[in-house]
């Protein structure tokens, strides 16, 4: 046993398969790094480009390959007043942070990337999993008998 007491031992982390409101937080959390990425290139003046994988078949070979093709992402930022606002989009749809406020106040905008940090943050800690539920139901499976 003593071999064993050399190893770190944890608790299995859990599945977020699972659990919908964790695999909607992870979802919320990968589309807020990919605004963290955009708004990162947004101050250095840089063009941003995401990539995803497609299966393609090559014309010439008529083998399916995967390929990476351009994915057109949508700011959650915006500038009005010479101010910038960002907003935790989820579905397509901003999140209802308090009653009638959708946006967060960012200012300038060096402030954005230091937000976005704060709001991914706060998606990790759970603060917003109660924002999260009303925007789409939570399907289960039907078990469908024959």
């Amino acid at each position: 046993m003593s071999i064993l007491n050399q190893l770190s031992l944890t608790a299995c982390p859990e599945n977020t398969k699972d659990n919908p409101i964790l695999r909607r937080r992870q979802k919320l959390l990968l589309k807020m790094d990919e605004q963290l990425a955009m708004a990162q290139s947004h101050i250095e003046g840089k063009p941003h480009t995401c990539f995803k994988e497609k299966w393609q078949v090559n014309p010439e070979t008529k083998i399916r390959e995967k390929v990476r093709v351009p994915k057109n992402i949508k700011p959650f930022y915006y500038k009005r007043d010479n101010k910038y606002f960002l907003e935790i989009r989820y579905f397509n749809k901003a999140l209802e942070l308090q009653k009638d406020m959708y946006a967060i106040d960012v200012g300038e905008p060096e402030a954005l990337v230091a937000t976005i940090k704060t709001v991914i943050e706060a998606i990790v800690a759970g603060e917003l999993d109660d924002l999260l539920v009303p925007i789409a139901p939570i399907n289960k499976k039907k078990s469908t008998k024959k």
